[in-house]
């Protein structure tokens, strides 16, 4: 990219006050950019890089420095991710030669440290060095030197300072630190090894990054890539999961050029595996507490909840987990050993946070030990030895290394079997009597017939009973509660507060435990046919093997006589339809985190889960929205479980017309492109906050949303579609990529639907998103 290389793009000249400026470009005194909905910025000469306020969320924006000839605008600087600016802030180059980030009031939101004064101009420039101090990425030419400290930020869209950070020392070493504030040496994962009082940290013209000494030697190579940067993008990041990466950006990367398209890895990253890398004394590890990290197929580290646990932050799966049961009771008089079980997992760990050890034990022994010990939590079984771990949790892992240690997870177990009220006994006890009275006073005849007859009805109604108060034969995850009827009955007040009904059931509003604020959602069936048994027993075999932040959570249900009843996480906000259909226009950028989760929830359940699942009825109605609207997948009443090799399937017509895909009315096999398709809709109405059918559209043409939205991309308008939406509009390469993405998933050939995994990458920008073919027909199935 011809050395360009912009720390800051501004390269702040101290210059007598009574200099000009001297070249075309420069910014004099007094100038200043205002933080609005157009993301305002100053170019560089070239226009590769922009320097300005990128739009954060509703009012809320970040001082940054971007690329500017990339569509997703890749961030590379950042100046108060820990303190955004409200609409109205303004970055001045005040007329005493400061440069100054102040609120609409004129208070003072961040200025460069160390602080630069006297300043004539600012010039922006493509070429030169960080004149400020790099927040998490550093680029091509650029120079760090000792006592220069990194830090990665919170999550991916959270520019905030997170938990990571790495620091050149004055000892000579490049050490990574797991935590803001070491505590001591065990905050340190990984460390450079090398000697020197005096040298730095280059990513050279070459594409490497490597710690110099002072003299020029190369001391350590930190990443390995050989790609020359005058034809690329480049930047190395320390990314919000601990890791450093490099990443490349070919600018003449196309679907034909076998080059991947957007950011790719082009090194091995540092470390290599983070999950086995971080020992904390004092700390979460890798990941939150109580969870345990899993490096996947992508080298990058997963964070997750053992079997009974939970997140505690949906939106941030580092955030670590919480036990889903209360904890066995240390009362020396109720050791209810009786109420808990274990759960496995394999290769599994979580060293340093155990507080009893004992050799020479078998596994069931090492089971039994802790079930004894009320403040046993987990037992590690492995080569003979047990070691007892107590909550919260720390330094968990899933890794080979491993192999052979087994992690027993103790978790509550909840009674199964169904029983009958006293009630419902002294009801069937008062029939048997009249039936004897009767036979006793009839002739032998009647006395036979009535005989006959009862033992008929005795055989159907046992035949129902039986039936309908079976246990459900599912694969129950640990943690998920068995209700009795009068326990929901008395959560809900009596099934007072309705929060929306379907086809089979009404749901409502309760309250778990004796708190006020700790809100459960009843899903009662009231329609009790043999669809409606299946719909029950799917849709808890389905969501009872899912895990994953964007699918609502099951608590447990309800299997009691007659009664079947679903109880759920309460979700706040209700429906996506509510939200999206109400007066009022979503925020653009909270409709883009939306669409986002529930590609990445869709992907979970067609790629990730033990059995794929193919959710069949995708709609606006069946997304909820919890407390910070964050999307989650729910309504698994019409899913279909595949086997571990299949791929489709057969079934009748499931799903809601408008959002069902042409091969549900052609008899053919069904596959999770079904799914792909409903997204598809599903999405269009995000982008234009509208339904897909509105009948009473003034212009005929804008009836049938996707072909009013085929129409505006063919013509090249796709403005139209957002034209009265500022936010949209002014990320209107961002809403071409959505509805190109959107026209994919609606092709009437399945084959040609992408993956929920690559739409997940089209909508985040991670792949270009090929033009899509011209359909024939958009079927639409109104």
């Amino acid at each position: 990219m011809a050395s360009v290389i912009l720390g800051i793009l501004l390269i702040l000249v101290p210059l007598p006050l009574s200099a000009k400026a001297q070249n075309h470009g420069n910014l004099t005194l007094g100038s200043s950019l205002t933080a609005n909905d157009q993301n305002s910025s100053w170019l560089s000469p070239s226009g590769e890089f922009a320097f300005g306020f990128r739009r954060m969320g509703r009012g809320a924006h970040l001082l940054a420095i971007w690329f500017e000839k990339i569509e997703d605008k890749t961030i590379v600087w950042s100046g108060n991710g820990d303190n955004l600016a409200p609409e109205g802030s303004k970055i001045h180059l005040t007329t005493d030669g400061r440069l100054v980030l102040a609120d609409p009031n004129g208070g003072e939101l961040w200025y460069p440290s160390p602080t630069v004064a006297g300043i004539a101009y600012a010039a922006m420039l493509d070429t030169g060095n960080f004149s400020y101090q790099p927040t998490d990425t550093i680029l091509p030419t650029q120079r760090l030197v000792n006592g220069t400290k990194v830090n990665a930020r919170y999550s991916e869209m959270n520019y905030s300072t997170g938990r990571f950070h790495f620091m050149l020392g004055v000892d000579g070493n490049l050490a990574f630190y797991a935590s803001p504030n070491p505590w001591d040496a065990s905050d340190i994962y990984w460390v450079s090894n090398t000697v020197g009082s005096d040298f730095g940290l280059i990513f050279n013209q070459s594409g490497q990054v490597y710690l110099t000494a002072s003299n020029g030697t190369v001391l350590k190579l930190i990443t390995s890539s050989t790609i020359p940067t005058s034809g690329d993008y480049q930047r190395a990041i320390l990314e919000y999961d601990g890791v450093f990466r490099q990443y490349v950006y070919h600018k003449t990367a196309n679907s034909s050029s076998g080059q991947a398209i957007g950011w790719s890895v082009v090194s091995s990253p540092v470390p290599p595996n983070i999950c086995t890398s971080i020992a904390q004394n004092i700390g979460s590890g890798a990941c939150g507490f109580n969870s345990y990290c899993s490096l996947g197929d992508d080298k990058r580290p997963r964070c997750l909840c053992p079997p009974g646990y939970t997140q505690l932050d949906s939106t941030n799966e580092m955030s670590g987990c919480k036990q889903d049961f209360v904890p066995q009771s240390c009362d020396g008089s109720r050791p209810e050993t009786d109420q808990f079980t274990f759960q496995d997992i394999l290769n599994t760990n979580w060293p340093l946070a155990d507080y009893n050890r004992s050799t020479g034990q078998t596994e069931d022994g090492c089971r039994e030990a802790c079930l004894a010990d009320c403040f046993c939590a987990v037992a590690i079984f492995g080569g003979g030895t047990c070691w007892k771990k107590k909550i919260p949790l720390s330094n968990g892992r899933m890794d080979s290394s491993e192999d052979g240690t087994k992690a027993l997870i103790k978790v509550k177990i909840h009674d199964m079997t169904s029983k009958c009220t006293g009630k419902d006994q002294k009801n069937k006890n008062t029939t048997l009597m009249i039936i004897g009275s009767v036979l006793l006073s009839s002739s032998v005849f009647v006395n036979l017939l009535l005989l006959l007859i009862t033992f008929l009805l005795y055989r159907s109604f046992r035949s129902r009973d039986s039936k309908l108060s079976r246990p459900v034969q599912i694969n129950q995850v640990p943690g998920m509660r068995t209700f009795t009827h009068q326990e929901l009955q008395e959560a809900t007040n009596g099934f007072k507060e309705e929060l929306g009904r379907g086809a089979f059931g009404v749901v409502y509003k309760g309250v778990l435990g004796s708190k006020d604020t700790n809100f459960m959602a009843v899903k009662v069936l009231v329609t009790w046919t043999g669809e409606s048994e299946k719909e029950f027993e799917r849709e808890v075999s389905a969501i009872s093997q899912t895990n994953h932040k964007n699918l609502v959570q099951l608590l447990g249900f309800c299997n009691e006589g007659q009664h079947r009843l679903l109880v759920y996480e309460f979700m706040s906000n209700g429906t996506l339809a509510d939200f999206l259909f109400g007066t009022s226009r979503p925020s653009w950028y909270k409709r883009i985190e939306i669409a986002c989760g529930v590609a990445q929830g869709l992907s979970y359940l067609h790629d990730d889960c033990t059995r794929h699942i193919i959710h069949c009825d995708i709609k606006p109605q069946n997304i909820l929205l919890d407390g910070s609207l964050a999307a989650k997948i729910s309504d698994f009443g019409l899913a279909k479980l595949l086997m571990a090799n299949q791929t489709r399937t057969t079934t009748g017509v499931r799903g809601t017309r408008g959002y069902l895909a042409p091969e549900w009315f052609r008899n053919m096999p069904i596959s999770s492109k079904v799914d792909v398709y409903s997204f598809g809709i599903l999405l269009v109405e995000l982008i234009c906050c509208r339904k897909n059918y509105e009948p009473e559209a003034e212009i005929e043409a804008q009836i049938v949303l996707v072909d009013w939205a085929y129409d505006c991309y063919h013509e090249g308008s796709i403005l139209k579609l957002v034209e009265s939406d500022e936010e949209a509009s002014s990320d209107i390469k961002r809403v071409k990529r959505f509805v190109m993405t959107a026209l994919w998933c609606m092709q009437e050939d399945p084959a040609l639907r992408p993956t929920m995994k690559k739409i997940t990458q089209m909508l985040e920008g991670a792949v270009e998103v090929p033009v899509p073919p011209v359909p024939s027909s958009f079927i639409n199935s109104i």
